[in-house]
């Protein structure tokens, strides 16, 4: 058998050949990320045995999460694909400072962070998670009034319910606000 002497190697011409297949079939099967689905993810496994070259793709498809903020009711409902994940009770703002409706998406997150506005200052306001302008869905720990509007706009939660959906949603997670 012909053999090639290769930076500290051996290789045979059948081992060079089985490397170039998989090279020319690694190449063949890239597609763009910008095919496909969201939130889908492929994985190829390509093994070699002495013959042949086998090659798999293995889609794992995930659940599209988004986070409807109903303020007629005072919900916030956590959704993924259209199974309903969690159901909290809210408050939004109140008639004067009234949360915005419309589709957005979180656009920073904050463990913690200080906010500021005409007629309030609150330090280390909990599980901040921004979804337009200075509106944020957070935890309060200033009120118990969840379930009727007192805020200033923003999404105020009970904070162990802000922590559990900051842990749930991430930056770009859809935010969808209607009455």
């Amino acid at each position: 058998m012909q053999t090639w002497i290769r930076s500290g190697g051996i290789r045979s011409p059948g081992t060079f050949c089985t490397g170039v297949a998989l090279m020319v079939v690694t190449l063949l099967s890239w597609s763009s990320p910008l095919t496909g689905t969201p939130n889908s993810t492929t994985a190829t496994a390509t093994s070699v045995d002495e013959n042949s070259i086998t090659v798999s793709n293995i889609r794992q498809t995930s659940q599209l999460r988004w986070i409807e903020i109903d303020l007629s009711e005072q919900h916030l409902r956590a959704w993924e694909g259209n199974k309903l994940v969690h159901l909290y009770r809210i408050s939004g703002g109140k008639r004067s400072t009234p949360t915005p409706i419309g589709r957005f998406r979180i656009n920073s997150k904050y463990r913690t962070h200080r906010m500021r506005g005409k007629g309030y200052n609150i330090p280390d306001v909990p599980y901040t998670m921004y979804f337009y302008r200075g509106y944020a869905i957070h935890g309060a720990y200033w009120h118990n009034r969840f379930g009727t509007p007192v805020s200033h706009g923003c999404v105020n939660l009970p904070v162990e319910q802000a922590h559990h959906l900051y842990n749930w949603a991430s930056t770009g997670t859809l935010v969808v606000v209607h009455k």
